[in-house]
């Protein structure tokens, strides 16, 4: 059995601020093989980006606390030097950000973008990186490429612009891409188009995907693995069909049941998850879920439950799943 591409092991980022040091991701552990696709999921807030953010090396070590694990593929990310850092975004991991209009110099041509993003990882002449550049603009579906390098962003929709995104990412030929909410400002078709890009993109290049999104319809189509997460910690990961079919976790539960079933024979109201997220400046003691959960109980509001494997490949950290302990509690609920 081959080693996963990128391990995360215990990955641990804090921000001291003002009022106080915001613990943004608590102690996150994953795996990603090549040619995989893993989708981390949850609410606005919940630790995604900023786990996408230090996977790349973005966050800044001045401002930042950070501890854990991070390896691509030999290299550990989060000890590496400015300069390995460097070395390694582009060619061996990339990322598509949110806003491709924010992510593209608005003053810049599409191709002096492209042949930048060429020439700072190879020693090659502006006429190859331009040569490069034209074929991955064809290779992600932009039509006329050689006249579209001479566009500016503002000349491009926003779907045009997430292929140039995707393109500039994929130029390097990275093994790891993390897409962060890329189809978030896209209307529905160009969202399916967007995915199925990607997907024909990763089974020809054997790209390991990270999907940051909260777009579970998105999830269900491409994703291998998922990862949910809550107040900066994975509450359940497992494989998707596992996830979607035998939640475990409540919180889980919770965001498939706030989403509409076309399957359902009859109209049915949707379930929300009721409460507020947790305030990362003063979390809970115990599961950061506990104040949301209808069925929570005592020892939920004090001690943070230890993952159970529900399979080799699927867990989950709930009290719930402790028989023992769920016994004990009975019907003491908090």
């Amino acid at each position: 059995m081959t080693q996963p591409y990128v391990r995360v092991n215990d990955l641990k980022v804090a921000f001291s601020t003002e009022d106080g040091v915001v613990r943004a991701v608590d102690g996150v552990t994953f795996d990603v093989e090549r040619g995989k696709t893993l989708a981390i999921v949850g609410e606005s807030g919940s630790g995604k980006s900023v786990t996408s953010q230090a996977i790349m090396g973005l966050l800044n070590r001045k401002t930042t606390q950070m501890s854990g694990e991070v390896w691509l593929g030999d290299t550990e990310m989060v000890t590496a030097k400015d300069d390995v850092l460097r070395a390694k975004r582009g060619t061996e991991i990339a990322m598509i950000f949110q806003d491709p209009f924010a992510s593209l110099h608005p003053f810049y041509r599409i191709g002096n973008q492209l042949v930048e993003a060429v020439r700072a990882h190879s020693d090659v002449s502006k006429a190859d990186a331009r040569a490069k550049a034209e074929h991955m603009l064809a290779e992600v579906g932009i039509p006329n490429p050689d006249r579209r390098l001479d566009d500016y962003p503002h000349q491009l929709s926003g779907g045009m612009r997430q292929r140039v995104m995707i393109a500039m990412a994929l130029i390097n030929g990275p093994a790891v891409l993390i897409a962060d909410e890329p189809t978030t400002a896209l209307d529905v078709t160009v969202q399916a188009q967007i995915m199925e890009l990607l997907s024909r993109l990763q089974e020809e290049y054997d790209t390991a995907i990270i999907l940051i999104t909260h777009d579970l319809g998105v999830v269900a189509d491409v994703a291998d693995e998922v990862a949910v997460m809550y107040a900066g910690k994975v509450v359940e990961s497992g494989p998707t069909d596992d996830i979607f079919y035998h939640p475990s976790h409540e919180y889980t539960k919770g965001l498939l049941q706030s989403i509409p079933n076309l399957k359902e024979q009859e109209h049915t109201r949707l379930v929300p998850i009721e409460g507020q997220p947790v305030d990362m400046l003063n979390p809970p003691a115990g599961c950061p879920f506990a104040p949301r959960c209808r069925s929570c109980m005592k020892i939920c509001l004090g001690r943070m439950p230890e993952y159970t494997h529900l399979t080799d490949s699927h867990y989950s950290a709930c009290w719930l799943l402790d028989k023992k302990e769920f016994e004990r509690q009975g019907e003491e609920k908090a």
